[in-house]
């Protein structure tokens, strides 16, 4: 497949849509400097964009918290992805939303006098992690740590935040794993690069308090449905020693969806029934 950078179709840019290949920024533009960006991953199932206004609210709220305010209410952001999806008659795919401080004035660590741009594309986008999907992704365990929210808007889905992210998940594909398992800065178990992480252990469910890492849309959802189904979730600090007596693991994600884990370092977990039930009943609710 091409490059993102050279394909064919539309992408929405600053309220109008433009050709896919002319969709470009000015090399000085503020936030490939300074991360000056917020984003959101979306998928749409059978033409319907899941939890869409959910992720427009909270597009708007992480352009808050890094002073910059997006110029688009949640229902213009909406309409936008709509109109993207529909320029490249598109039904099922990956939606991405991206906003930026741009070139300006300002070309130092303050940028208020540069414009905030948004952008939206979208693109088909199979399974995140492949055959691991089905078999159990095998996960190392990063160096990296999530840091405190003293240190960064963790509620945030700011570009910035993702570089050690990026880093950590390099260095486990290097080593033969799909992704990396990262602590937090009190060494607590935190997430996957791009994905938070549950437990399951005599069939009730674990997963780290979300107080220092993106509570995300989709735990969120999977939470709401454990319960639904009668089932024990405990949102709490995980200890790295708690991870030989879990027997199964799950991701959850956009781009994830509901991925099981076979394996972190040197820990092994099952692909359960309760793991392949959660999979399957978030399957039927997204395409509901």
């Amino acid at each position: 497949m091409a490059g993102y950078d050279d394909r064919d179709g539309f992408i929405w840019m600053d309220g109008k849509l433009v050709d896919w290949r002319s969709a470009n920024v000015h090399i000085l533009t503020h936030a490939l400097h300074y991360a000056s960006s917020v984003f959101e991953g979306e998928r749409c199932y059978n033409g319907k964009i899941f939890k869409s206004t959910e992720h427009s609210h909270r597009l708007r709220r992480s352009g808050e918290l890094l002073d910059m305010p997006i110029p688009y209410t949640a229902a213009e952001i909406d309409a936008a992805k709509e109109a993207t999806l529909k320029a490249n008659n598109l039904t099922d795919a990956y939606v991405r939303a991206i906003a930026w401080r741009g070139a300006g004035e300002d070309m130092g660590v303050a940028s208020l006098s540069n414009p905030i741009r948004m952008a939206i594309a979208v693109w088909v986008w199979g399974s995140y992690y492949g055959e691991a999907k089905f078999k159990g992704a095998k996960l190392d365990i990063a160096k990296w740590k999530r840091p405190s929210p003293e240190t960064i808007p963790s509620e945030a889905k700011a570009a910035g935040l993702y570089m050690i992210c990026t880093m950590s998940k390099h260095a486990a594909m290097a080593k033969g794993c799909s992704d990396a398992m990262m602590f937090d800065y009190r060494g607590y178990v935190a997430e996957a690069t791009g994905a938070n992480i549950f437990f399951v252990k005599d069939g009730e469910v674990h997963t780290p308090k979300a107080d220092c890492f993106l509570n995300g849309l989709t735990r969120q959802t999977v939470i709401g449905m454990l319960r639904d189904m009668q089932i024990k979730v405990h949102e709490r600090h995980i200890l790295p020693g708690e991870l030989e007596g879990f027997e199964q693991c799950w991701l959850t994600g956009t781009a994830a969806e509901v991925t099981p884990v076979g394996q972190i370092g040197d820990y092994n977990f099952e692909v359960g029934e309760l793991t392949k039930r959660v999979s399957l009943e978030y399957e039927r609710l997204v395409r509901a």
